[in-house]
């Protein structure tokens, strides 16, 4: 992991906030957007994961091992790190006595590797310990230990091999206009790494509908649901896709835990989606499923950084209401560029999802001109 770009000073805060939405704002004002609304992130424990390299000090008389990132300019010389304070609560407490544990077991730190801690909001971890060998009996057993004595979840990687000591999820609770959300988070899937970021972008999404509506929702890259299931109340049925089957996976479960049946989670890509609405293609995994019963008017996007791609943009460009949520405002101001040639910009707003980086969230909602 890469030590963040920016100063960590929890005191200037606000001023680099500032700076970023001046960037951002500035990036898209040609584009004629509305105001934009700013969401600011907790200043410290605001990461929910984290994962860092693990270095083994051979000089002393103990070997011992510590957490480490590198600089992006000097990738070879490890940083230690006693500190991490942007990680969740649960995570920067857990992780110097979770060390000194390993530390006291040859067996847990022979040739670890890396950590990774997944955490939530009310307190679970799990803790992914990956090595450069072959985990044996004797590693579960003393991994369990571990479990039992910090109250978290551990799971062992190595190559070709996964072992998982109890579960390897973690359950994250979400209230988002009054209204709790249950989810599932799976270990190695994707997660939005600040919680109370996530709660405010998917109010906002939420608010923007207004009240319930009689017609459907398409969502492309829809991770585990996060967006999807509290959107289920605002739609009459909504179609969510995603190429990972790990996420969509959890998204149906997700789906069970939060007793909504409105939802069909699909895998298929972006480009597999567009060729199926346009009749390109049929597709097996959607044997069941009849597109034309559906009357989309919203489409909902949360694409990677390189964002949408030809297809897709012209798929998006066909519905009523668009709702892009982006993680590169570089790739966002590309696709606007086409999609305001149809659609105009009614909301806009900021998130900063990453303090302390060059990286924000941002998100527009977009109308169909007359």
């Amino acid at each position: 992991m890469s030590i963040p770009s920016i100063e960590f000073d929890p005191d200037k805060y606000s001023q680099q906030l500032i700076k970023k939405v001046d960037w951002v704002v500035d990036l898209l004002a040609g584009l004629n957007p509305p105001q934009a609304t700013i969401f600011e992130s907790p200043p410290i424990h605001f990461r929910m994961r984290a994962e860092f390299r693990i270095w083994h000090d051979k000089k002393t008389v103990v070997p011992y091992c510590f957490y480490a990132m590198f600089e992006k300019n000097n990738p070879k010389q490890p940083v230690r790190v006693n500190h991490y304070p942007i990680g969740s609560t649960r995570i920067t407490s857990l992780m110097q006595p979770l060390l000194e544990a390993i530390n006291g077991s040859s067996n847990l730190s022979h040739k670890l590797f890396q950590i990774e801690f997944l955490s939530t909001s009310i307190d679970e971890c799990l803790v992914s310990l990956i090595y450069h060998r072959r985990l044996d009996d004797e590693w579960y057993r003393e991994a369990l230990i571990l479990e039992q004595s910090f109250n978290i979840h551990v799971i062992g990687r190595a190559r070709k091999q996964r072992l998982v000591v109890s579960r390897d999820y973690v359950h994250e609770y979400l209230q988002i206009n009054g209204k709790n959300f249950h989810y599932l988070q799976q270990e190695n899937s994707f997660t939005q790494p600040n919680a109370a970021i996530n709660q405010q972008m998917i109010r906002w999404v939420c608010n923007a509908m207004g009240s319930e509506q009689d017609r459907d929702l398409l969502e492309l890259y829809c991770g585990n649901g996060n967006f999807t299931i509290p959107l289920a109340d605002y739609f009459r049925q909504i179609i969510a896709t995603e190429m990972a089957k790990s996420s969509i996976k959890m998204a149906s479960k997700n789906c069970e835990l939060n007793q909504v049946d409105n939802i069909n989670f699909i895998r298929l890509s972006a480009q597999e989606t567009t060729a199926a609405l346009n009749q390109e293609r049929e597709f097996r995994r959607l044997e069941g499923i009849s597109l034309a019963d559906y009357d989309f008017s919203t489409v909902l996007v949360d694409p990677p950084r390189a964002g949408l791609d030809q297809s897709t943009l012209q798929l998006v460009a066909k519905f009523e209401t668009i709702i892009y949520i982006s993680c590169n405002p570089l790739t966002l101001k590309e696709n606007l560029e086409i999609l305001s040639q149809s659609h105009n910009i009614e909301d806009f707003a900021i998130f900063d999802q990453f303090p302390y980086t060059e990286h924000c969230e941002s998100g527009v909602i977009l109308k169909k001109l007359a």
